[in-house]
């Protein structure tokens, strides 16, 4: 008799937070196919509406800014009210907002940093302190970008925050494994979403830029998400899985 295996995310709990679309929703989705109980963040409610609908029963939407204090004491709360626990936490939210350096707004700078890194590390935060009480611990991953990597024009803030989550779940490594709980950071390249089509360029330039001939999809970044806030990693932490084709390894830039 072929024996049955048992998803290892079946019954876990997770946060995602930014998952109205693109890859956060579809990490969402797989999440949800894997048999967990999946809370779906948006910053525009009818978006996470729509959303957990459509993955299904075993999602809830929780919308609000995911850098605002209340919004994330909320995912958390909501968690583990309605599930008892809360397993994973998949600080997706960002915004990326383009400028030239010499002309960067104070506005636009604080904006990226609120919502990129202060909504990632107390997200983080709040999740590890439910984690902490829990026999099993649980699992932080937070979406870094090859921004992060190599200079990109226009993005220099965008570009920082990025590293800063890197390093981050480098450092809470020291601060957090006491409890079980692994940290890691995914950095995904060119990523056909929603929001990159929207150049119709886009997708034809980044096939040639990109040594595996493709840009990524972002069933490819969820994959990588799954396998991190899974069992399966549980011994890896602090570490960042690149998700790019092999951009970073030449870094051919899209600009002329």
């Amino acid at each position: 008799m072929e024996q049955q295996h048992q998803s290892p995310l079946k019954d876990k709990v997770a946060i995602v937070t930014g998952a109205g679309r693109g890859i956060g929703l579809e990490i969402g989705r797989q999440l949800a196919g894997a048999g967990a109980r999946v809370l779906l963040n948006d910053v525009d409610a009818g978006l996470a509406r729509g959303a957990a609908q459509a993955i299904g029963s075993h999602c809830l939407a929780v919308a609000g800014d995911a850098s605002d204090p209340d919004v994330i004491r909320e995912l958390v709360e909501t968690a583990v009210d309605r599930f008892g626990k809360l397993d994973i936490a998949i600080a997706n939210a960002g915004i990326t907002l383009f400028g030239d350096f010499l002309t960067y707004s104070r506005e636009d700078f604080f904006r990226v940093m609120e919502v990129n890194l202060a909504g990632s590390f107390f997200l983080a935060q709040a999740a590890a302190n439910q984690m902490k009480e829990q026999p099993e611990g649980g699992s932080l991953l937070f979406m870094s970008s090859v921004t992060g990597h190599q200079a990109h024009k226009n993005l220099g803030a965008y570009g920082m925050t990025k590293a800063a989550l890197e390093m981050l779940a480098r450092n809470l490594v020291i601060e957090i494994s006491e409890y079980k709980i692994n940290v890691n950071a995914i950095a995904p390249g060119a990523t056909i979403t929603e929001r990159t089509l929207e150049d119709p360029e886009y997708e034809d330039t980044w096939a040639a830029l990109t040594p595996m001939g493709r840009a990524g999809t972002v069933q490819d970044v969820a994959a990588a998400a799954l396998f991190l806030v899974s069992d399966a990693a549980r011994h890896i932490t602090g570490q960042t899985l690149v998700v790019d084709g092999g951009w970073t390894a030449v870094s051919p830039s899209p600009y002329k």
